[in-house]
């Protein structure tokens, strides 16, 4: 069964029910190929940048391959088959969590968007985004 991705930012945002996975990931940098090559197979995101490629690695991995893991971050995934030509949804989540102080990366895949915080504001950034959804649904 094929869903049709939303569009709309009110849709996109009472659907978005966040999800936070129990892992720890890493966000690296490498101008080595090789070691990009062998950090490949684990890595939840890569993407070719003109200082190196960048990863997203799960934080054990990144340990075990040297890079720096001094920033363990934690991935909410937004369960929501938001659209890539949506409009509103990557604004307002990262609205919402710089109100309560909490830094964030986003990732936008295909199906859904990811949002990466500190482990640390894990937590409080789900219950931000819970309320964000509530107060739009």
């Amino acid at each position: 069964m094929t869903t049709e991705p939303v569009r709309d930012t009110k849709a996109m945002l009472s659907g978005m029910t966040p999800s936070l996975d129990a892992k720890d990931y890493v966000f690296c940098t490498t101008e080595d190929e090789q070691l990009a090559v062998q950090a490949a197979p684990s890595s939840l995101g890569w993407l070719r940048e003109a200082e190196g490629v960048s990863l997203i690695l799960p934080a054990a991995d990144a340990q075990r391959l040297g890079f720096d893991t001094t920033l363990p971050m934690r991935r909410i995934t937004l369960n929501v088959f938001s659209s890539l030509e949506g409009v509103g949804l990557t604004a307002a989540v990262a609205t919402a969590l710089a109100n309560h102080n909490i830094s964030c990366n986003m990732v936008a895949a295909y199906h859904h968007d990811h949002v990466f915080v500190p482990t640390a504001d894990a937590e409080e950034a789900m219950r931000v985004l819970l309320e964000l959804q509530a107060a739009v649904g």
